[in-house]
């Protein structure tokens, strides 16, 4: 499929995709992630490593339309849980 990712077209298939990223460690999620086979990579990661371009060139919107349109399932990163300790703190201010 054709996709345009920083100005740049590419011609990318999901299995190309699922090719590249095998043998690649996940970094911590933090935005938008993408699951491809076992693993949850954030979209910029696998932009990165697709497009051989610096994470600054493109945009996460960019990456999740694109691999959204491949066939895989992108979503939002979940919200840290408080810790323990600030769960501790709002008792003792009687929240």
């Amino acid at each position: 499929m054709r996709c345009v990712i920083a100005r740049f077209p590419f011609d990318l298939t999901k299995s190309e995709i699922e090719q590249s990223m095998s043998g690649i460690t996940p970094e911590p999620v933090s935005g938008v992630s993408v699951t491809i086979g076992a693993h949850v990579y954030p979209v910029m990661q696998v932009g990165e490593v697709i497009t051989r371009q610096n994470r600054r060139d493109f945009t996460t919107g960019e990456m999740r339309r694109a691999l959204t349109r491949l066939g895989f399932t992108c979503h939002e990163a979940r919200p840290a849980a408080p810790s323990r300790d600030a769960r501790a703190d709002e008792g003792l201010l009687g929240w």
